[in-house]
């Protein structure tokens, strides 16, 4: 499992196994947080199986979301900036020290070098979210989200694109900025356009063209 890790690739099999043994794997629950804002923390999380939630407090302790972690991937507790990480259902994390991460990263300078372009390309993706909630309506930011949400886990289907993850619009709005109800309204009329459909939960991306198009909106539509 770890060997498909994106920063990891580097590794052979015996230098997995080896920081298997030196580094701790931790069970989380769903909705248990295992790092905040108060911790000095320099480790770095590896997702080895679930799924996490990086998230700040706004304004009158509302919940933003920055970005979602699935398994295989990693990001380090020093980039969180003030926020909370969260699991969003049954979680292990394998979670490297400093020292563990300083001799790696001496080992294999790949490794960080990887790492980076990780952390780096997550930032702007949060960025480019940030940017759309001072910019664009709730149904552009919802086309956004969904788009992003496609290069991110999009699998290909005989009918589409689809978004294997279940989204509820409580979910979605914490992503984009904005309440349940107006998430609602936005996929009801994201629906109606054609360019997507539900189905349990799951998003299938009816008409990509469409869905892109009000994506680009910047205002209401």
């Amino acid at each position: 499992m770890l060997s498909g890790v994106d920063f990891l690739e580097p590794l052979s099999e015996e230098e997995l196994e080896e920081l298997l043994t030196r580094s701790p794997q931790r069970h989380y629950r769903p909705r248990e947080i295992f790092s905040t804002p108060s911790e000095d923390d320099d480790r770095i999380f590896v997702v080895k199986e679930g799924r996490v939630r990086i998230y700040k407090l706004g304004p009158q302790g509302r919940e933003q979301t920055l970005t979602e972690i699935g398994d295989g991937t990693g990001f380090m507790a020093q980039r969180l900036q003030g926020s909370y990480a969260q699991a969003l259902e049954p979680t292990t994390i394998l979670a490297l020290s400093e020292e563990e991460t300083k001799r790696l990263f001496g080992r294999k300078p790949e490794v960080a070098i990887r790492l980076l372009r990780v952390v780096a390309g997550r930032l702007r993706q949060t960025d480019e979210r940030l940017a759309d909630i001072a910019l664009k309506e709730v149904p552009a930011r919802v086309a956004s989200v969904i788009v992003q949400l496609i290069e991110e886990e999009g699998v290909v289907t005989g009918e589409g694109y689809k978004i294997p993850t279940r989204y509820t619009h409580e979910r979605l709005g914490a992503m984009i900025g904005a309440k349940r109800v107006s998430v609602s309204r936005a996929i009801r009329k994201l629906k109606e356009a054609g360019a997507i459909e539900v189905h349990k939960r799951h998003i299938h991306i009816s008409d990509l063209q469409v869905l892109r198009w009000f994506a680009e909106a910047k205002r209401s539509v």
